[in-house]
């Protein structure tokens, strides 16, 4: 249930101001009454008082009472829940994604870099508490999107991925590099990196065990996703006639791959298709489910209307009750 504080609690000490008017309300209704001589009120016991007289102090008190509900609206209450901690799932993850024009092969539908999109995007969806980047690599590495829960915005950046961003080639290492260089001041219970590649490193300064060494220091675990079919793939290549298929050797490194996963504590997988991709995410999801403390913060809500409300109800009658029923009574 909500509780009511006030903004500027200091203007409550004005009701105490209310007690010097009902001292002088007494005072003036005792020295007002009328007195006269009589040598006897034996003819004045049968009289009865009407209930006029019995509640002729009413207004004074709604008048009191208007005026102590002006004082608490001045002083600003507010509801507010009170702060809590509630413990929800949630661990920090970077997607490494290769863009390197191989990924353009035919073998996963509609190609390789699209297939690992979709399947990105979905896994990004399901991660309502994660923190989230998205890291690019192809010769070069940059970072796409940094840590984030603001999936929307990611999943925006990710859709707009396309091989030939920067100059082709496989930098396995570096791209490793840059993902842990998003994490390395993660205060998260689980620190993980997604590396999805479909070749072999020839490109870059940082060998891709050395990455995987950095990122142990670190405490990242690195899930590695070979992509490619068995043996050829249709690989598109433009001619004088137009795009043409051929098909083209798949050279994964998955020793590399491998070495990567055991060192940083992770997990290789071989997806040769678009529903084993789709499987192998689900199966990183299901396996990393950890837990985190969020803190829950409350909202303060003016609540002024709760006071003045009664106050404009108890003025209207008092003003009422002044005009047409105590008018003659003292």
């Amino acid at each position: 249930m909500n509780s009511i504080v006030f903004a500027k609690p200091h203007v409550l000490y004005l009701l105490l101001g209310l007690i010097p008017i009902i001292v002088w309300y007494v005072f003036r209704n005792k020295k007002s009454q009328a007195s006269i001589r009589i040598s006897s009120l034996e003819g004045f016991k049968k009289v009865q008082k009407t209930w006029k007289h019995v509640l002729r102090h009413v207004v004074f008190a709604l008048k009191l009472a208007v005026i102590a509900l002006v004082i608490v609206c001045l002083a600003r209450p507010q509801s507010s829940n009170s702060w809590q901690n509630q413990t929800i799932e949630g661990i920090d993850i970077v997607i490494a994604l290769d863009i390197s024009s191989s990924m353009l092969a035919r073998d996963f539908h509609p190609d390789r870099i699209e297939a690992a999109k979709n399947v990105a995007t979905e896994f990004i969806s399901g991660r309502e508490y994660d923190r989230i980047g998205l890291v690019v690599f192809s010769a070069e590495s940059f970072t796409q999107c940094p840590l984030t829960t603001d999936h929307a915005v990611l999943i925006n950046l990710l859709r707009n991925v396309q091989s030939g961003l920067i100059e082709d080639g496989t930098a396995i290492g570096l791209g490793l590099a840059n993902a842990v260089s998003r994490l390395k001041d993660s205060e998260a219970r689980s620190k993980v990196v997604i590396l999805l590649t479909d070749g072999e490193n020839n490109r870059g300064e940082i060998a891709p065990v050395t990455a995987a060494e950095i990122a142990k220091t670190f405490g990242v675990r690195v899930y590695t996703i070979g992509v490619g079919t068995e043996g050829m793939a249709p690989y598109p290549v433009p001619t004088p006639f137009g795009i043409q298929m051929h098909d083209i050797e798949v050279k994964i490194d998955e020793p590399t791959l491998q070495d990567i996963a055991k060192i940083t504590d992770g997990k290789y997988f071989r997806a040769t298709d678009n529903k084993t991709l789709a499987a192998i995410y689900k199966e990183i999801d299901r396996m990393e489910r950890s837990k985190i403390e969020n803190r829950e913060y409350s909202k303060k809500t003016e609540e002024y209307q709760r006071f003045a409300i009664p106050a404009l109800i108890l003025s209207l009658l008092a003003l009422a009750l002044q005009t047409a029923v105590f008018r003659y009574i003292p």
